[in-house]
């Protein structure tokens, strides 16, 4: 397995303001080169636009991997203080992920034309985002890039934040937009209304039980598939809490693989901690960090502390053997 990181932007590119080094990146999980092209799936986690969380990178990345696909994880900007609204930022992160990709289909071995992008929850938004608004022009990039395409060959969306309605995560939107966000802005994320038959092919999962991000948000968005002719299929198990990534036992053990996925959480609070900067509240979990703490180490410990008892279910477990049988269908292979 060849597994390397690249940086999306240089530094002069990226100008969201973050506390740290931070840049969004890409980290690849790759077959050594063989006689055929493989198609790419880029994995995106969740985490409410605060956190990219690790339980839905590296272990869904390396599922993907042993399936044959050759397999990305994209670490975007999130908002974790609620400070300074994100608006496009992550839209622009995946997006240049797409076309990095595609650029470099011949050095990742990659079928450029099986682009598969897998979010969950915020991620699952995220890559909602990219599939029904890749043709707008904020999105366009010059240069190097100029002409490579954005636009996902198909997407997975788990238990996904789809609406800013009724059903919507608040606090999602709160990280894109500031408390204040205008009806526009909330109307332009409310995924279910831009669906259009140019959408990408659409696998979805959810359970009925999420307490999180209700059933309702992907019921929302297949039935604008169904009313576009997308392609899609939809999958809702019947129980299980939001957040289940694979489901099975490695998830349950914990064995997420890297955390490089909360370098931007990391990098913030050591830097409010080294300068003597109070918490956020939702911090209170790990304790007084004092000036030289590891902030790393303390978030680690504290995460494994109040983790939720996982179990695995095998019965949701099965779920990326559906998509993989979905996408073999739909590319004819």
């Amino acid at each position: 397995m060849i597994k390397e990181t690249y940086q999306l932007w240089t530094k002069e590119e990226y100008t969201y303001p973050v506390m740290g080094q931070f840049i969004p990146n890409v980290v690849t999980y790759i077959h050594e080169k063989g006689d055929r092209k493989r198609p790419a799936m880029i994995v995106v986690p969740g985490g409410g636009y605060s956190v990219v969380s690790p339980t839905e990178g590296e272990i869904v990345a390396k599922e993907f991997y042993r399936k044959g696909y050759n397999a990305f994880v994209v670490t975007y900007t999130t908002n974790l203080l609620k400070a300074s609204p994100l608006r496009q930022q992550p839209l622009k992160d995946l997006s240049k992920a797409v076309m990095f990709v595609r650029k470099r289909a011949e050095q990742f071995n990659i079928d450029s034309s099986k682009v598969v992008i897998c979010g969950f929850s915020a991620g699952g938004h995220l890559c909602g985002s990219l599939a029904v608004h890749h043709n707008v022009k904020e999105l366009v990039l010059d240069g190097e890039y100029e002409g490579i395409n954005n636009r996902p060959d198909a997407v997975i969306l788990s238990y996904p934040v789809i609406t800013s309605g009724e059903y919507g995560h608040k606090d999602s939107f709160i990280s894109l937009f500031g408390p204040d966000a205008t009806e526009e802005e909330l109307e332009y994320m409310s995924l279910e209304k831009h669906v259009t038959q140019k959408t990408p092919p659409t696998f979805i999962w959810h359970t009925a039980t999420d307490e999180l991000v209700p059933v309702e948000n992907s019921y929302l968005f297949a039935n604008a598939c169904k009313e576009q002719g997308v392609v899609y299929e939809h999958h809702v198990f019947g129980n299980g809490r939001h957040g289940l990534s694979l489901a099975n036992e490695d998830w349950a053990s914990g064995n997420y693989g890297g955390d490089y996925t909360m370098q931007q959480l990391y990098e913030t609070v050591q830097y409010l901690v080294d300068n003597g900067i109070k918490l956020p509240e939702t911090f209170n979990m790990f304790g007084t960090l004092p000036e030289g703490a590891s902030v790393r180490e303390a978030i680690k410990q504290g995460l494994q502390r109040f983790a939720p008892d996982n179990q695995p279910d095998q019965g949701i477990a099965i779920w990326p053997e559906l998509a993989n049988n979905w996408l073999r269908k739909l590319f004819g292979i």
